[in-house]
């Protein structure tokens, strides 16, 4: 089992010393190095308005308010994080000479694969040509601007030319992710100005593409739409908003509707096509996550959508039964979701998907989770982004 971190080290150092005064400036200062938008820090601050008028009992309740409010669920305990750093090594270490990631030959290059297996590096605090694997992150970014189509059909496309052609848009949500998430990090100004034409050229694909029904598929025209390819494209537009660039409110809208028009009635969760077809745990943790993407934080389609997936906490028999298709896309949405809601559903939830990716860990030492529907590189980058999240580094994750 993983241990719970009860108390930080430095909250612990505190002076026995200090006046009562000092103290609470000390612990408030300790609250705000932690998680931006954290509840704790109002803990403390609730904490001392509850102090007790005797200076003689105060710093003791004080001290014990600290204690159990600080939430380790916040935090990457020491185990996760050693999980964490052999799976970065792996990542870096087999990255693929072009600067692509994907080790399995129909994936080999992908463009979804290269961009998660960077925001995985990123979410850890490594940005381009900064920090441990700054140049790894550079490489996969040089690639995947590369990869763009500048000609008709699909001008402003991000996909690779050769594996599977159904993934097209998956590849291109996942690739703008990216970009979004990076721009701002980029500290070459030629480089961030021909990203910046990258990602304009890239909003412009999917807003032309968006159907009728306010969705997409597999390919960049006017089709059908599936909930899964469609919350890939609302993702990568909200992370390129936070970058500044402008989204057309209309294709916002209009994409939200059709996700709200893929809940079931009858338990909360999501099909794979509007008003057609059942639930499941994967595409309804994307689905969640699409709709806080979209800047619906409350409301009963959130609710509904959160009970719905918290039959399915990793440990769980449910969990057990249908978790396994999709494990690593399922929780990779799954823990956004519940990290973005909060309060109990993250403290419940982030314990135990931290102990079943390391019971799925294999215990070579190599650091790489495996997946046999996808890669080992697909699953090491979604793996390490979930177990990082408590970081708070990737700006569609912050608070």
């Amino acid at each position: 089992m993983i241990k719970k971190s009860t108390m930080n080290k430095e909250a612990s150092r505190v002076d026995p010393s200090m006046t009562r005064r000092s103290l609470l400036k000390y612990s408030l200062g300790l609250g705000a190095l932690g998680v931006a938008g954290l509840p704790l820090v109002g803990s403390y601050r609730n904490a001392a308005n509850t102090l007790s008028d005797d200076p003689a009992n105060a710093d003791q309740e004080l001290n014990q308010e600290i204690e159990e409010n600080r939430d380790w669920a916040y935090q990457v305990p020491a185990e996760v994080q050693q999980a964490i750093d052999r799976g970065l090594r792996y990542l870096a270490q087999t990255q693929n000479r072009d600067g692509s990631f994907g080790d399995r030959y129909q994936l080999a290059g992908n463009i979804a694969v290269t961009a998660l297996a960077s925001l995985a590096f990123m979410a850890g605090g490594h940005m381009p040509g900064r920090g441990q694997y700054g140049n790894h992150v550079m490489r996969a970014l040089e690639y995947v601007i590369s990869k763009e189509k500048r000609t008709p059909p699909a001008p402003g496309l991000l996909c690779h030319d050769t594996g599977i052609r159904q993934i097209a848009m998956y590849s291109h949500g996942f690739g703008l992710l990216f970009l979004g998430e990076v721009f701002g990090m980029i500290p070459d100004a030629k480089l961030q100005k021909h990203v910046r034409g990258t990602i304009q050229r890239a909003i412009d694909l999917i807003s032309v593409t968006q159907n009728s029904k306010g969705g997409w598929r597999y390919e960049p025209i006017k089709s059908q739409a599936d909930i899964s390819v469609t919350i890939t494209q609302i993702m990568a537009l909200r992370s390129v908003r936070n970058a500044g660039f402008f989204v057309e409110k209309s294709v916002i809208d209009h994409s939200t509707n059709y996700v709200k028009s893929c809940q079931s009635p009858s338990d909360g969760g999501f099909s794979y096509y509007a008003n057609q077809g059942p639930s499941a745990f994967a595409r309804s943790a994307a689905a969640v996550v699409a709709l806080y993407c979209a800047g619906i934080y409350k409301g009963r389609e959130i609710t509904r959508g959160l009970d719905y997936l918290m039959q399915f906490k990793p440990g769980t028999a449910i969990m057990t039964r249908e978790g396994q298709l999709h494990y690593f896309y399922g929780h990779y949405y799954a823990a956004q979701a519940m990290w973005t809601a909060g309060g109990n559903y993250w403290r419940q939830w982030y314990p135990a998907i931290c102990q079943d990716l390391l019971n799925r860990l294999p215990s070579n030492g190599q650091g790489a989770w495996i997946d046999s529907s996808t890669c080992s590189h697909y699953a090491t980058a979604m793996a390490t982004i979930i177990l990082q999240i408590p970081n708070n580094y990737l700006p569609i994750l912050q608070k």
